[in-house]
């Protein structure tokens, strides 16, 4: 089974919606018994916190079905269990290089070649579900082998 975990600053907006749309592409894919998702963040700020409004209105807007969400922060150990640790932007990179010092298996790494904008802060929801899209389906497409 192959563990994928999507890395954010709080958790309640591009990482949680970025699990939820690869775990739809991989449940449409017929895959869902091949992969484990999960998200976190790198902050305390919202541990606990269910995913933001705005962000649950845009699956929801897609279609893309989730669940409740309880917010939580990286640890060490996410590291041996996960396959690959996947940032939001290198801000995130950086947070979690102070959780997770060594990456010696290259299992941390962004999902573009390029940060994916907070909509916690730019408010536009649709550009930020777009990238993640793209990079989901990029990622699902090399970890599936398709």
């Amino acid at each position: 089974m192959v563990k994928v975990l999507f890395v954010c600053h709080g958790n309640i907006c591009r990482s949680v919606m970025a699990q939820f749309v690869f775990q739809d592409m991989v449940d449409k894919a017929g895959l869902s018994d091949q992969f484990y998702v999960d998200s976190c963040a790198t902050s305390n700020e919202e541990i606990g916190n269910d995913m933001y409004p705005p962000a649950r209105r845009k699956l929801q807007a897609e279609g893309v079905p989730f669940v409740r969400h309880s917010a939580r922060r990286i640890t060490s150990s996410d590291y041996e269990r996960f396959d690959y640790i996947i940032a939001m932007e290198e801000y995130n990179l950086r947070n979690i290089a102070r959780i997770i010092p060594s990456d010696p298996s290259g299992k941390i790494r962004l999902l573009l070649d390029r940060d994916i904008a907070d909509p916690w802060y730019t408010g536009n929801f649709d550009r930020t579900y777009s990238d993640l899209v793209m990079g989901c389906s990029s990622l699902l497409d090399e970890l599936s082998g398709t």
